[in-house]
């Protein structure tokens, strides 16, 4: 039993702290916050409805939502003529039309006049519809005479 106790005496208590595993989960901190920092830009100035934008260059002819100054919707589908059509309608015939080709261009058109909300219900029918992207049409701008 003195042979235990002596042991323990002889031995110095050590003080020092084992950093490896903070230095380990700092620089997996440093990695998550390197990786989100470019994902937290919330705050983006826009102006609406400027447009001097190139026009998109398709093979294919896109299906267009078009929402008139009423806040009305009309589809125009690839190689049929304009038709009015309601919401639920929408979603029908773009889900059905995307699920055949899912490369077609989306785009959104609507009126100047009209209230945002109406053309945003537009937009969220077609994501309910399967729409993996939608563009926003405008009208390109025009110079007044001199």
């Amino acid at each position: 039993m003195q042979s235990s106790y002596r042991n323990r005496k002889r031995r110095k208590l050590k003080a020092d702290i084992n950093v490896v595993p903070y230095i380990d989960v700092m620089l997996v901190l440093l990695i998550i916050f390197m990786a989100t920092a470019p994902l937290l830009n919330l705050g983006v100035d826009i102006q609406l409805p400027q447009s001097a934008a190139r026009a998109i260059q398709n093979e294919k002819d896109p299906v267009v939502v078009s929402v008139d100054q009423e806040g009305k919707m009309y589809l125009t589908l690839t190689g049929s003529p304009r038709e009015p059509v309601d919401a639920e309608g929408l979603v029908k015939k773009v889900s059905a039309f995307v699920h055949q080709n899912p490369q077609v261009p989306v785009l959104v058109g609507g009126d100047e006049r009209v209230d945002y909300g109406k053309v945003y219900q537009a937009m969220v029918l077609l994501q309910k519809a399967g729409v993996p992207k939608v563009g926003l049409m405008s009208q390109p701008v025009q110079e007044a005479p001199h």
